[in-house]
């Protein structure tokens, strides 16, 4: 297990390192779709849509699938940051 979670109980660790993992693992997937579409962000990529720049189908598809992995990550991310405060604060 990585130093940084030396501090906390070994539970704690556990439970924070795989919501960190999961963090990354949802970044990770939300920048493969949208380098499919060549965008760096999922409103470019609307941006590109909307001005005929990329093809309806499956950019469309794609931009939603950014969508909703871009709020994941900010759920994850807020999720984690609880649980780091939480275990701090035992």
């Amino acid at each position: 297990m990585d130093p940084i979670y030396s501090t906390l109980p070994p539970a704690d660790a556990l439970e924070i390192e795989q919501i960190a993992r999961l963090m990354y693992e949802v970044r990770t997937a939300r920048d493969d779709v949208l380098a499919r579409v060549g965008a760096a962000d999922p409103e470019q990529a609307l941006a590109c849509i909307s001005k005929g720049e990329l093809p309806e189908h499956p950019a469309y598809e794609h931009y939603l699938s950014a969508r909703i992995l871009a709020d994941l990550a900010i759920q994850v991310r807020a999720d984690l940051a609880a649980r780091i405060e939480e275990s701090q604060g035992r």
